[in-house]
């Protein structure tokens, strides 16, 4: 029997402005603008969504897209792997590591790696950092290409739309190590091959998420395909695997 979620904090959001749906409110969650204190009364209530979204509105650094993509990610990932420290690889601001902690405080601490950080993800931090404590200090940022930062088997690997050729890059990090990986690609690259020859049923990008999806499974790795809400990205395929003992 099919089950439905409840509405989620996206929906919720988003419902709140419009009244009607995702698509008639004046509120975007895929707008590139940045939240600012001025958006703290779309986030008025105690879940620990809107408790985030006015942490990231007063930061007043992140573009509201990011708040759900790295949400809408985050929630998705932890239904299936607790523990472990977080590897966030491309992290940006680092907003994905920050949540993958919230979710579970069995994790120890959290690595944000990117070649450049944002001057400003120190913000962020401190933002997040004053409303729960617990995680202060715990979310380590580092500037460096993604090969130099060693992995653990019992890491978690996630990286929220790394460009083109990085995903399968992270995937490869991931699985020599098997550690266990969640990447949401973005700009697929079709000129560096990569589809399978399915592009006579499928579109490129789709046949090379699908063909990343085979190549964990050629690794022995559980794989689970999911979306997040088109209303924040059409770049919205989720793609998780874990290494089979």
């Amino acid at each position: 029997m099919a089950t439905h979620e409840p509405t989620s904090p996206l929906a919720a959001s988003l419902l709140r402005e419009s009244g009607d749906s995702f698509s008639t409110g004046a509120f975007s969650a895929s707008s590139k603008g940045r939240l600012t204190p001025h958006d703290l009364e779309r986030f008025p209530g105690d879940t620990l969504f809107d408790r985030i979204g006015r942490a990231v509105c007063d930061a007043g650094c992140l573009p509201r897209k990011e708040l759900y993509e790295a949400w809408e990610t985050a929630r998705r990932v932890r239904r299936l792997f607790r523990g472990g420290r977080i590897v966030d690889l491309a992290g940006g601001h680092g907003l994905l590591a920050h949540i993958m902690l919230l979710l579970d405080d069995t994790s120890p601490y959290a690595v944000v790696v990117d070649p450049a950080i944002p001057p400003s993800a120190a913000k962020l931090t401190a933002s997040i950092a004053a409303a729960w404590p617990r995680i202060d200090r715990r979310v380590k940022f580092r500037e460096a290409s993604i090969d130099d930062v060693a992995l653990e088997p019992s890491d978690v690997v996630v990286s929220c739309h790394a460009c083109g050729g990085l995903t399968d890059e992270i995937l490869d990090r991931a699985t020599f190590v098997r550690a266990r990986v969640a990447v949401l690609p973005c700009c697929h690259d079709l000129k560096s091959g990569g589809t399978g020859n399915l592009t006579g049923w499928v579109d490129g990008p789709l046949a090379m998420d699908i063909m990343r999806a085979e190549r964990l499974r050629s690794h022995r790795y559980n794989v689970w395909t999911q979306t997040i809400p088109a209303e924040v990205t059409p770049k919205n395929r989720l793609l998780i695997g874990a290494p089979i003992p």
